[in-house]
């Protein structure tokens, strides 16, 4: 007795060889093959075409505007941090120096004066090494301000900010030992 085969799908081909089973010639003539099949025809290469590679490239500029755009500020909050975090070192060094000589270092003294004794004053009361071991520049290169008697009180230390200039918002914002 003979069991009847599954009828095959018209797109499946199953191999004769692994059916056990030789096709005659005339059975393997009539499988059809496309014309395209295994090679590539002439109208229609592989590769981009220009549109999809503009698609591509105007996907990666809005993506990288969209991180710019987040990561820029992010380095403008850490100058101010810095700035804040250098405000605050000079402010323990002139505590320490005026610990030492009962007023903080005049405006003409300038921060220099923790670096180095200045002149007019007792070098046995400096601390050996100086106060600090060399003036910090703000985040933006350039030097701190101080002044002694400050605005703001006793001693002042500030940084103009980013643009260089008095007042300001954001990061053109003034930072000072006052705030």
């Amino acid at each position: 007795m003979r069991t009847r085969s599954k009828p095959r799908n018209r797109h499946s081909f199953r191999s004769p060889a692994k059916a056990g089973v030789q096709e005659p010639q005339a059975a393997r003539s009539r499988l059809r093959v496309p014309a395209s099949a295994g090679t590539l025809s002439r109208g229609r290469e592989s590769g981009f075409t220009l549109i999809e590679l503009m698609v591509v490239i105007v996907i990666l500029a809005i993506l990288t505007t969209i991180v710019a755009i987040n990561v820029m500020p992010s380095g403008q909050k850490a100058k101010i941090t810095a700035a804040k975090a250098d405000i605050s070192q000079l402010e323990g060094a002139l505590n320490l120096y005026k610990l030492n000589y009962d007023s903080y270092p005049t405006t003409a003294q300038g921060l220099q004066a923790l670096i180095t004794a200045p002149a007019g004053v007792d070098a046995s009361k400096y601390q050996k090494g100086g106060y600090i071991q060399k003036l910090p520049p703000d985040p933006w290169g350039r030097p701190y301000l101080y002044a002694s008697p400050g605005a703001h009180g006793e001693a002042d230390v500030w940084t103009l900010g980013a643009d260089g200039k008095e007042g300001g918002e954001g990061a053109d914002a003034d930072i000072g030992s006052w705030q």
